[in-house]
């Protein structure tokens, strides 16, 4: 039944409506009785929530008032296979349905496929979904071509009667990352996760261990704040420890199968963690971690020749550690392996560390019953900032966070993207976000971050908390401005990068090749002329040691890639963010 005050309202609502044409006016749109008792019947499953169930009830009041001349259509969106997003589509496509009248078919399908579902729609003008959640990486690629609509400009123009109130851009954590250099936002986030590194703590706590370390290395065995003491607890781990509890353990995870995944694995900001772009958050100015020079907006090369980065002695340092440290610390099947093989394979219980884990696959590192959970269902492991190479800086990126976002494109009919628009909105509100965060531990709101939930919840996430209030998120960021054509470019790196894990190419060979495609690719796109704004303009080739000679990205030839190693006690690193917000 209806609560007591929404009664009241809807009450007084029909009694002005009786006594005068005003009243019956100012209620002409307001929910039905029954309206409200079906959103009132969903409440149980929003909990918990930032918001109060009565402003949860007047947040789905609004939905249910500017769906209405909607009500009855059937929408289609699309989004990639994570566990935040099942549950949008078994869970919040229903509810929103049954609140609005609005039917909702979510689909999901592989990420790979969701880009070519979007790069069909883009060239040939007709609307496949009507809308998307696809990575922010592709904002560069959106705000060049002129497809995607500018949120921005719809919240103000054609939505603003459908865009919600209560919405509060401002709290979305990574509405920097889906805004242009125009200014204009051209996504909403929807989910997002970093990519971190993840260790097992209980390991690292043993006094023999870190007695047996002290001695070999001469510093105390923790977190890794360098590439240095990666490379030395991965040795250690797989070489001298090679056993725990009669089970064979490797101090490194990774994966190397020639596949479209292997490309998100350097892409997803390898570089920048080796140090090879510029300063700059959240990505570097002018070189970025693709190794792409932008000068006024403009992509200008990728190739040292052309003062970008791509083949400088730091990428070919980050591809070189990779494929060594994948050949001589991994478990030996994972050189066959693709992300969403390698992924589950810290929690079977065999891994000490590894320096490139997504916070996406947090929820199912807590599952008791694993071997990396404790008999009290609380993480042996944790996750901490990820260490950095030695060309590396303050005031670079240090790693990489995924930020699936809602698109709406151009083509879409007017109508019909009007109503996705109120779906997306939904999905993120924060009548909803809080408890969405809980089930796929991919946060959106800064509110929701800062809850008491979240504290509650955080004893069983190994940090995850913990990191997301720190300070030190804002150095995890996803591709930027600088890469014009995602699609296009993306596919370049899984090819290249397999060339040299096979020996079929030297390291300094295969990212040759590499930053001369993306080259040739950004050429292609300057002679047709096909972006409507800040298209690539490339530079004269001229010798790479000009480059090299200044200030910044392409950085030289260090003597010592491997500085003494660091690390640092991870409680005392979690002490020193106690208190701090980003």
């Amino acid at each position: 039944m209806l609560s007591p005050t929404y009664k009241k309202r809807w009450q007084a609502c029909a009694l002005v409506a009786a006594v005068g044409v005003y009243g019956a006016i100012s209620c002409a749109h307001a929910a039905t009785d029954a309206e409200m008792e079906r959103a009132e019947k969903w409440l149980s499953e929003f909990q918990p929530s930032t918001l109060s169930k009565e402003e949860q009830l007047k947040e789905l009041e609004w939905f249910i008032d500017a769906a209405k001349p909607f009500k009855g259509m059937n929408i289609r969106v699309v989004s990639e296979t994570l566990a935040t997003h099942q549950y949008e589509s078994s869970t919040l496509a229903k509810a929103f349905s049954e609140i609005t009248g609005i039917h909702v078919t979510h689909d999901l399908i592989q990420e790979g496929d969701v880009i070519e579902k979007l790069q069909t729609e883009m060239q040939s003008g007709h609307s496949i979904y009507d809308a998307y959640v696809n990575d922010s990486d592709l904002i560069g690629t959106h705000y060049r071509y002129g497809d995607v609509v500018s949120l921005t400009q719809y919240m103000k123009g054609e939505g603003k009667d459908v865009t919600s109130p209560t919405l509060d851009v401002d709290d979305f954590i990574g509405k920097a990352f889906v805004t242009a250099p125009d200014g204009e936002m051209y996504q909403l986030p929807d989910q997002q996760f970093a990519n971190l590194y993840w260790f097992r703590y209980d390991w690292f706590q043993d006094p023999e261990l870190r007695k047996q370390f002290k001695a070999k290395y001469g510093y105390d065995l923790g977190v890794p704040v360098n590439w240095s003491a990666y490379e030395d607890i991965a040795d250690f781990f797989s070489n001298d420890v090679k056993t725990i509890d009669g089970e064979r353990v490797y101090g490194h995870m990774d994966y190397g199968k020639k596949d479209p995944s292997l490309g998100w694995r350097f892409t997803d900001a390898w570089l920048s963690m080796a140090g090879e772009g510029d300063k700059g958050l959240p990505n570097g100015k002018p070189v970025d971690e693709w190794g792409i020079r932008v000068e006024d907006c403009h992509p200008v090369g990728s190739s040292m020749s052309r003062g970008g980065a791509a083949n400088s002695p730091a990428a070919v340092y980050a591809l070189q550690k990779y494929i060594d440290w994948l050949k001589a610390y991994a478990p030996p099947q994972a050189s066959g392996m693709t992300f969403s093989e390698a992924g589950p394979v810290p929690a079977q219980g065999h891994v000490a560390q590894q320096i490139f884990w997504y916070t996406g696959f947090t929820a199912s590192m807590t599952e008791k019953g694993k071997p990396v959970v404790d008999e009290d269902g609380l993480p042996k492991w944790r996750m901490a900032p990820s260490p950095h190479g030695p060309y590396w800086e303050d005031g670079m990126k240090l790693g990489y966070q995924d930020v699936g976002s809602w698109t709406l494109m151009k083509d879409t009919p007017a109508k019909r993207r009007k109503a996705a628009w109120l779906y997306a909105q939904f999905t993120t509100s924060k009548t909803v976000s809080l408890k969405k965060t809980l089930t796929g531990l991919t946060p959106i709101r800064e509110s929701d971050i800062d809850s008491q939930a979240m504290t509650d919840a955080a004893p069983k996430l190994g940090g995850l908390v913990e990191f997301y209030r720190s300070p030190a998120r804002e150095q995890w960021t996803p591709t930027g401005t600088n890469v014009p054509d995602y699609p296009r470019l993306a596919q370049l790196w899984w090819q290249n990068v397999a060339d040299a894990v096979t020996g079929r190419r030297t390291a300094q060979a295969a990212m040759d090749n590499l930053a001369e495609e993306q080259d040739r690719v950004m050429q292609r796109l300057e002679r047709a002329k096909v972006q409507s704004t800040c298209g690539p303009k490339l530079n004269e080739e001229r010798d790479a040691q000009y480059w090299l000679d200044q200030p910044g990205a392409p950085k030289p030839k260090l003597d010592n890639e491997k500085p003494q190693g660091k690390t640092v006690p991870y409680d005392e690193l979690v002490k020193s963010w106690e208190g701090s917000t980003s």
